[in-house]
């Protein structure tokens, strides 16, 4: 049974740091495309970040680009998501995913397993 599991949210101002984590179960992890995700109310859920088995493969979208990092420990069954200079509009709940292959790495309909997200958010 896979399980992905998120922890680090919290409420934090503008301008702060905040590092997610996401351990993952019942999957070989280092064969695994790994995603942050994020769904903030009333919006459609949005790729973030993803890397690549070996982490040396990352996609970022323009919205985040220089601000977010993800990174990835094999050997923890762990993926990382470094958030700096955090703005309001980054406010929604996060969510980390895995997925076989590289391909098509920022869509939400090609990741196959889920954690339950934790809530991120950024007052000004």
């Amino acid at each position: 049974q896979v399980q992905l599991v998120e922890s680090g949210g919290g409420l934090v101002q503008s301008g702060d740091s905040l590092r997610l984590s996401c351990a993952a179960s019942g999957l070989t992890f280092s064969r695994i495309v790994m995603g942050w995700f994020r769904q903030a109310p009333g919006m459609e859920r949005e790729c973030v970040a993803s890397n690549s088995w070996s982490g040396t493969s990352t996609y970022y979208p323009d919205s985040v680009n220089k601000r977010f990092t993800i990174s990835r420990d094999n050997a923890e069954n762990t993926v990382y998501l470094q958030m700096n200079s955090l703005k309001p509009e980054d406010t929604a709940v996060y969510y980390c995913a895995a997925k076989y292959g590289w391909a098509n790495r920022d869509r939400v309909d090609e990741y196959q397993y889920w954690g339950q997200g934790t809530q991120v958010t950024v007052s000004s």
